[in-house]
């Protein structure tokens, strides 16, 4: 007696994903498409895939991305010297930035600002595009330049860290009429925080100076005695090696920290830089330790106290 096999049946297929249908949609509404119509400009310079991503039409730059790949125009700029890449992060569309990035796009393009896209997303505070550069790019082969100067001067760390400090400023002169900007502001504070702490993942360096006036990211944290910021940098594992680094004016951050003027968080800031090995004895280009630049006050006194070294509640 013959035993027939039984065939299993055939495995069902994944259901096709929105997103999916929505490509094999546009890939069907641009098939042989000429590259003389996809590198079509607009008065503003901006191409179809410029106009898509900046809509957040996925799907559609998805499709427009590969094709512009395929005739390498990929890296075309609008009126303002933003590549695709660009416009995605400034519009904050991570999952745009990840196609454009998987497609080839350039990370270290510079726009008209001599901005790259970690400028742009560091400016605006845009941790979630920041994190899928960073996601995207790890281990692929593409070189993330995280220490590129803009033409003010600043690497992406710089940028983000002075937003941050600009948020603290603000905060901190709220008074009861404009009281209910704080959730605001307290939010804008949180999403810098994270694009710190982003680019320090990615390799930023906390001991790179701008090109202006010489400052680190910790003299920039200083500016503000943001206590925030300093703890982040603080912990990165080689910031006992920049936290006596001088200005071009020779001043380190605690000559910084030192010469603020009643500020609420001033004594805090000057604990921690102590702790990480700040010298109170380092002079900057006027012969001045940070203890000649005290301002005068109880608070003055108090920061003298702890610049010799005495305990002083904080």
């Amino acid at each position: 007696m013959s035993h027939q096999l039984r065939q299993s049946p055939p495995a069902p297929k994944s259901p096709m994903t929105l997103f999916h249908w929505q490509i094999q949609q546009e890939s069907q509404r641009f098939e042989g498409v000429s590259p003389e119509v996809l590198t079509r400009q607009d008065v503003d310079g901006d191409t179809c895939l410029h106009i898509a991503v900046a809509q957040g039409r996925r799907a559609l730059a998805h499709v427009l991305a590969a094709k512009m790949a395929g005739c390498d125009a990929l890296e075309m700029k609008e009126h303002r010297g933003q590549t695709a890449l660009h416009v995605a992060a400034a519009a904050d569309q991570h999952l745009i930035v990840q196609d454009l990035l998987l497609h080839g796009a350039h990370i270290n393009a510079r726009d008209s600002w001599g901005r790259s896209p970690l400028h742009v997303c560091a400016e605006k505070g845009f941790y979630l595009s920041l994190q899928s550069i960073c996601r995207t790019l790890s281990g692929c082969g593409q070189w993330i330049d995280t220490e590129m100067f803009n033409y003010d001067g600043q690497t992406p760390l710089h940028v983000a860290v002075l937003s941050h400090n600009a948020a603290e400023a603000e905060l901190r002169a709220l008074d009861h009429t404009r009281a209910h900007l704080q959730g605001e502001l307290l939010q804008r504070k949180h999403v810098y925080a994270q694009c710190v702490e982003t680019l320090l993942n990615m390799g930023a360096s906390c001991g790179t100076k701008d090109l202006k006036s010489g400052r680190t990211c910790l003299h920039m944290a200083a500016l503000e005695a943001n206590i925030q910021l300093l703890d982040i940098i603080l912990q990165q594992p080689l910031a006992a090696s920049s936290v006596n680094m001088k200005t071009f004016s020779g001043n380190t951050a605690l000559h910084i920290v030192s010469a603020l003027r009643n500020h609420p968080t001033q004594l805090r800031a000057l604990a921690m830089l102590m702790r990480a090995g700040a010298d109170p004895g380092v002079r900057n280009m006027d012969n001045e330790a940070a203890c000649q630049l005290v301002p005068a006050g109880d608070t003055g006194e108090k920061v003298c106290q702890m610049l010799r070294g005495q305990h002083v509640p904080t």
